[in-house]
């Protein structure tokens, strides 16, 4: 697939923001105040700012509000309305926080879980397309659940937790990476069956349909992005996993946490770039491409 920067964004940055807020629903940290305030102005600038990146990857974003409509068949759709009602549900939480001084238990978990199941549609999003064998896989929603979850516990300072979190998160990351190496194999979609011709004999390609590029070809077929696949999955889990680790390991000062997080993030950017430029869709069989 062709890996959008719109898409990266928005993969990486709303899941950091929701996976704060979910933190912060369960009252870790429960600030107060000003504290409280920057808490949450933080979360909902990375949510809300990777919400409006994905926007940019329309052809129309002008037509962003037909996604609400779609809710009963569209991972898309559902995403949308969870996140607006884990935003509406975790600004009241909030608002008590930062004005009153009161945390809302209940009101907090609510949208704590809210927040979980908008990241758990993101995913689904990827994971529900079977043309993606890479994708189409529990592993999927398992890693962007974790991933949110590990970065939401750095950004909220919650250092045990996010310790555990970050090593769980590096081994469901090189377990989806050794599953999806094999997973167009293991598919058993092949050029025959994405030609149609598998029933008259052997299928190979004599020469490719077009004699230039397409919108199929730039979209879902990104084979330049692979050769670097293997030094740049060490350069993703180095920074999105081990430096963090290393640094929380360590009775670190707040600006080596700093240094944890922006690498975390910069880790992460470079998982989500291989998420999407590593994902073989079927069509490319069609062109003797994968």
């Amino acid at each position: 697939m062709h890996p959008a920067p719109s898409v990266i964004i928005f993969t990486s940055v709303s899941g950091l923001g929701f996976g704060l807020l979910i933190f912060l629903g369960f009252g870790l940290p429960a600030p107060m105040g000003v504290i409280a305030f920057i808490f949450f102005a933080l979360a909902y600038a990375l949510a809300v700012g990777g919400l409006m990146a994905s926007t940019f990857h329309l052809g129309h974003p002008e037509r962003a509000l037909k996604a609400f409509s779609q809710w009963k068949t569209s991972w898309l759709s559902r995403e949308a309305w969870l996140a607006v009602a884990a935003l509406i549900v975790m600004a009241l939480y909030g608002a008590g926080l930062v004005f009153y001084g009161i945390a809302v238990a209940p009101l907090g978990w609510l949208g704590a879980f809210l927040s979980l199941a908008t990241v758990y549609a993101t995913s689904m999003i990827y994971a529900q397309l079977k043309t993606i064998p890479r994708w189409n896989t529990p592993l999927t929603s398992l890693l962007f659940v974790i991933l949110s979850l590990a970065g939401g516990g750095l950004l909220a300072g919650q250092v045990p937790i996010a310790l555990a979190l970050l090593v769980g998160a590096g081994i469901v990351q090189v377990a989806y990476w050794i599953w999806g190496d094999q997973a167009l194999e293991k598919s058993g979609t092949n050029m025959a069956s994405a030609t149609g011709l598998g029933g008259q004999g052997s299928v190979r390609a004599f020469e490719p349909p077009h004699t230039g590029t397409n919108y199929l070809l730039r979209e879902f077929v990104h084979v330049v992005g692979r050769k670097h696949a293997a030094k740049l999955r060490i350069i993703s889990l180095t920074l999105m996993i081990g430096t963090p680790v290393l640094i929380l390991s360590m009775n670190a000062n707040i600006f080596l946490v700093l240094i944890a997080v922006l690498a975390h993030t910069a880790g992460l950017f470079v998982s989500r770039w291989l998420f999407f430029a590593q994902a073989e869709h079927v069509v490319g069989l069609y062109y003797g491409k994968r």
